[in-house]
């Protein structure tokens, strides 16, 4: 597999086909789509050809707190070191802005918590991962 790593966001087209591709459809209301990548603080495409295989996205402060909200490689294109190398990616952009107590959360589900533990993350004693799904309206 032959691809290329971009500091970009996603388009919008292309942040529905990676996340449709690993079923996260529902996750998320389409109409949002737009202002929360707006909001992001950094991503990278993975492309193939002219396609994006690949999409990893920061959120948070740009200060001290940075949160890795979307990692997603195609299905066909996953265990392959497209997630590994946009991973390594977001890292270096981090750390080049990180303060020495800088704090990067993530959620992690299924098979990608092994991928992250090789990134150093962990789960810490004294710290529960939370989260809410609305309604807010």
């Amino acid at each position: 597999m032959d691809y290329r790593l971009v500091d970009r966001l996603p388009t919008v087209e292309e942040f529905v086909a990676v996340t449709s591709a690993v079923g996260w459809a529902d996750a998320y209301d389409p109409a949002a789509i737009p202002a929360s990548l707006a909001a992001s603080l950094h991503a990278v495409v993975a492309v193939e050809g002219d396609r994006v295989v690949g999409l990893g996205r920061l959120v948070g402060d740009g200060a001290i707190y940075y949160y890795l909200q979307d990692l997603a490689v195609l299905p066909e294109r996953q265990r392959r070191g497209v997630g590994a190398a946009i991973l390594a990616r977001l890292e270096e952009w981090i750390a080049g802005r990180a303060s020495p107590r800088t704090f990067v959360g993530l959620f992690a589900a299924g098979t990608s918590v092994s991928l992250y533990r090789r990134f150093g993350y962990a789960v810490h004693d004294g710290m529960t991962g939370m989260f809410r799904v609305g309604p807010y309206r």
